[in-house]
Order: structure tokens, then sequence, then C-alpha cells
């Protein structure tokens, strides 16, 4: 004989509403938890603060003393002379006194100006930079560029690194055309500022400067431009 179960104690039929019912427990008890708060204590449940005395150090005050300087000395007495003359004494020497007053008649002497070495010597070092004629190259600035041109002699140590720009070297053209006191104005490369220097040092003579019909020493500055082809 086959036992059956009656439809009431089947629990298979039941099998989805307990299913149900779970998931929704435990749904409700996730929320719980997340709205669960915790209230925070109260300060007095933290403890006490206990103020503690702190005895004030009392720093004594302390001064240098005063070291008074000593008294300066006495100043030393003066004792005064007194040389007592007799009235009846004859003085031999008169005091002649002369008539200042000139007339037309009266000769002034009056000493030559003589120049001195030092002020001629400061007159002959004293350079111009602009003055009525300025010095000129034998043939021009065009003939001056043309001869630099070609005296130029390309630094190799600058040609292989590439270096190049424009030197301005500045110099005297002194009374007599010679150039003079050659100075690198503002340079490029040690290099080619050298090669500048030796070019105008050995420029030729130059028709001098000239003040007033007078020669004198003219500062002079000249572009020298490196480039490499």
């Amino acid at each position: 004989m086959e036992l059956k179960k009656t439809p009431k104690a089947d629990l298979e039929a039941k099998k989805n509403m307990f299913w149900l019912i779970g998931l929704v427990v435990a749904l409700g008890l996730s929320l719980l938890a997340f709205e669960w708060t915790t209230k925070p204590s109260k300060a007095a449940d933290l403890g006490q603060i206990q103020t503690a005395e702190v005895e004030e150090e009392i720093i004594p005050i302390t001064r240098e003393q005063e070291v008074k300087p000593p008294p300066p000395p006495p100043p030393p007495q003066v004792i005064e002379v007194l040389n007592i003359v007799d009235d009846d004494v004859e003085i031999e020497d008169e005091l002649q006194i002369e008539d200042t007053e000139a007339d037309d008649e009266t000769v002034i002497d009056v000493a030559p100006v003589i120049e001195t070495a030092a002020e001629e010597e400061e007159e002959e070092a004293q350079v111009f930079f602009i003055v009525e004629d300025m010095p000129e190259f034998p043939g021009g600035d065009l003939a001056l560029r043309k001869y630099i041109a070609n005296a130029i002699k390309y630094p190799v140590i600058a040609q292989e690194n590439g270096i190049q720009g424009k030197v301005y070297v500045t110099f005297v053209v002194s009374k007599t055309g010679k150039v003079t006191d050659a100075k690198i104005a503002r340079g490029v490369d040690p290099s080619l500022d050298k090669e500048a220097l030796r070019v105008v040092n050995a420029l030729p003579a130059w028709k001098p400067g000239k003040q007033r019909g007078k020669p004198v020493n003219v500062s002079y500055t000249v572009p020298i431009n490196f480039v490499l082809q």
C-alpha cells in the first residue's frame, strides 16, 4: 500500500512563499543595520581635566654696575707774564707807510704766464670723440672695410664651434695718424676678439682728425663682422 501525504503537510508547495519571506526579513535586517546609530557619550563621561598650579619663578633683575670714568685732570695753570716798558724808550725803526695809489705814470710789472710741461702733456693726451674734421682712412670707409675683410683670418677654433658675430673695436687715431690704444668695446668670443684686435693694431696710418685746424687725438670705433659661409 503506497503512503501519500496530505496537501496541507506538503512543504514543497510552500517553498516559494518561505523563500520570499526570508528575503524580506534579510532585506529588513540590512536596512535596520544601516539606519542604526549610536549616541555620543557625554563629555562628563570622558574624564575630568585637572589643572595643576605652576609656581611662577621670580627671576631677579640684575643691572650691570655702572663704571664711571675718572674725572679729567685739571687744566694746566697759565701764568701771564707782563713786560712793562717805560714810556720814554725811543723806537729806532719807525713804520713807514708808502702811498699805494696809482696814476698814469705808474709802471706795473706783470709776470709772464708760462705754460708748464704738465699742461702741455695733458693737452697732448686729451682724446676727442667728435671733432670738426674726423679721422679718415686712406681711401675712405669703403677702403677700410676692404682692408679689414682681406686681413681677417677666421680662427679655426671658432669655425669648428660655429661661433660668429660682430666685434666692436675702439681705438685712438693720434695726432700723427697712428692707431693706438685698441680695445674691445663689445666682444663675441675670445678667439674672435683677439683676431679683431690684431687686424686693428695693424692698420696703416690715418689722416688725423682736426679741431680748429689743429691735429688732435680722436677716438674711433670699427665693427668687424665674423660670418661663417
